[in-house]
């Protein structure tokens, strides 16, 4: 484990994870559910989000209004999040603050009280979300990709749920599920700045770790992806966007890292080969990626583009061209050198903040149980060869694999697995 960073699991199943940085004056504090969207019953797809909203309503000892003044009294910034595989509520303060903002967030994490009147509006809210999807074209886009890359799985259903979803969710189906997923052994606390780690650990010890054990513990189930070809109209869009994607090694797999490194080469940036290909050379969109969105289990590697609907055809032989050439060629050294410093430098400048660092913390913690030293990471990205990365490249890229959805002003378009042959 680096050097200022330490690890105690409580008996009750708490962990509480820490990384003293003695030069600031600041600390971030994080309580991490290990379980998210992904976990939950298909019937109650949304629930976790629900819950994350409604902690802010009022605890059984502080009101919302409450929440936000304290909140403001102590200078920080409290937030929250539900992602697939986590749920975190998250607090920035001065380390002078640190012994009220854990009570304020503990708070809101044991002793929600899911007022009903809150629990009404607050549906509603969540609905507003859902349709603002429809109206973010990029967001509509990948959320039809998702839907129908992991059909019948809760990675293929949007975190917030579905309108119809979350208007079945009850106060009892709230207060089962919250009852059942936060619990001590469901927990993690993460800390990053000037933090003394053992006053941290009774702190917890004491707020937390006599809530009731329901003995939950989250199970990934693997999703079976579909390569299928989605063309999904929505007329008043100026642009069609297209997402097209394949399955990836998982988080931390043993390909990860080649992965990083072609992801870097293939969309990673303004120098990548689809950007430079697309958007320098042909002037066909103005932003072209490729991007992994990595589970503990499983991943898929997506490419997206934005481009006037008549120059969509175009567009997809031009990335077919750049994805054959990558399972032909290995890239040059210039290239693969160019891509390692890129991904080393994402990595570096993503840890300057102790808030940053608290994130690291947790997520390591809850998707490989232990904490990556950052050299460590350094050296697997240095290590990679051309070799793995044309290897990696033949095993995602694979023409029956791929999926395609095209979204915008399409009808009549055509589209066959013919023009996916890479």
């Amino acid at each position: 484990m680096e050097q200022g960073i330490q690890k105690t699991v409580l008996p009750s199943g708490l962990t509480v994870v820490t990384e003293e940085m003695p030069h600031l004056r600041s600390v971030s504090l994080g309580i991490w559910m290990r379980s998210g969207s992904r976990h939950e019953p298909i019937e109650l797809s949304g629930i976790s989000h629900f819950i994350e909203h409604m902690l802010f309503k009022g605890t059984e000892h502080r009101s919302a209004e409450e929440i936000a003044v304290e909140t403001d009294l102590l200078g920080g910034n409290l937030d929250a999040f539900t992602s697939y595989e986590c749920v975190g509520y998250s607090i920035k303060v001065l380390d002078e603050h640190l012994e009220r903002a854990f009570d304020l967030v503990a708070d809101l994490v044991s002793a929600p009280r899911f007022d009903p009147h809150e629990l009404v509006k607050e549906r509603q809210v969540i609905l507003e979300e859902i349709k603002m999807t429809e109206d973010v074209p990029d967001e509509l886009a990948t959320e039809v990709f998702m839907k129908n890359f992991w059909p019948d799985h809760r990675l293929g259903t949007p975190i917030s749920g579905t309108a119809q979803t979350v208007a079945g969710l009850t106060r009892d189906d709230l207060v089962a599920y919250w009852q059942k997923v936060y619990t001590p052994a469901n927990m993690l606390i993460a800390a990053a700045g000037r933090v003394c780690h053992q006053e941290l650990v009774e702190m917890a010890d004491r707020a937390l770790s006599r809530l009731p054990a329901s003995g939950y513990r989250p199970v990934n189930q693997r999703p079976i992806s579909s390569a299928s070809i989605i063309i999904h109209p929505k007329d008043h869009l100026e642009q069609a966007q297209i997402i097209m994607g394949a399955e990836c090694p998982a988080l931390w797999s043993e390909d990860y890292f080649p992965l990083l490194i072609l992801n870097a080469i293939l969309g990673g940036g303004v120098s990548s080969r689809l950007f430079l290909k697309i958007r320098e050379e042909h002037g066909l969109a103005y932003a072209v990626e490729s991007a992994p969105l990595l589970f503990t289990d499983t991943g898929v590697l997506a490419i997206h583009a934005a481009t006037s609907p008549e120059r969509v055809e175009k567009v997809i032989r031009l990335t077919i061209d750049e994805l054959r050439r990558l399972k032909a060629e290995p890239p040059s050294s210039s290239e693969l050198l160019r891509a390692k410093d890129m991904v080393k430098a994402s990595l570096l400048l993503s840890l300057d903040s102790s808030s940053a660092r608290m994130s690291r913390l947790a997520r390591h913690e809850i998707t490989l149980g232990r904490q990556y030293a950052i050299d460590d990471i350094l050296r697997a990205i240095d290590a990679v060869t051309d070799d793995e990365v044309q290897r990696v490249a033949n095993q995602v890229f694979k023409p029956e694999a791929l999926a395609l959805v095209v979204v915008g002003l399409v009808r009549g378009l055509q589209l066959e697995r013919e023009q996916l042959a890479c």
